[in-house]
């Protein structure tokens, strides 16, 4: 009894710590503002591992350039999260994150909130959770 107790309390914990990476990684994605925007572009990569690391290297120096052109400020919010315990691991688990994001930018206009879903892998870096999978889900 005691052993199911401790699994138990350990599985939760993993799902825990998955879903908190997860709401942190889609905040820090979906929140951005031109003044300074190299550094969130930055935090984006500190947050991210893997393939989404390297695909969003590529194209830093220019989404960087697209968000001061723009004088976007964007800020991000998670509504809630859900971990898919079936295919958790010690090191990675895949995320549902339901998100929104509300934008202004350098026309001064204020759109509407931005409603986002998106699945997101999470894997083990070190000691870390990180990003490694981002998809935006229709």
């Amino acid at each position: 009894m005691l052993v199911k107790h401790r699994d138990a309390t350990r599985h939760r914990d993993r799902v825990a710590e998955f879903a908190a990476a997860a709401r942190q990684g889609v905040v820090t994605l979906t929140s951005l503002d031109f003044t300074n925007a190299k550094q969130g572009v930055q935090r984006i990569l500190d947050n991210s591992t893997g393939t989404f690391r390297d695909d969003m290297a590529k194209v830093a120096d220019d989404f960087i350039k697209v968000v001061e052109q723009s004088k976007v400020v964007e800020q991000g919010t998670v509504q809630a999260v859900a971990v898919d315990v079936d295919t958790m691991t010690d090191d990675s688990a895949v995320v549902l994150v339901a998100s929104t994001s509300e934008v202004t930018n350098a026309a001064g206009a204020r759109q509407d909130p931005r409603k986002f879903r998106l699945i997101v892998t999470i894997t083990r870096d070190g000691d870390q959770l990180k990003m490694s999978k981002v998809e935006f889900v229709p």
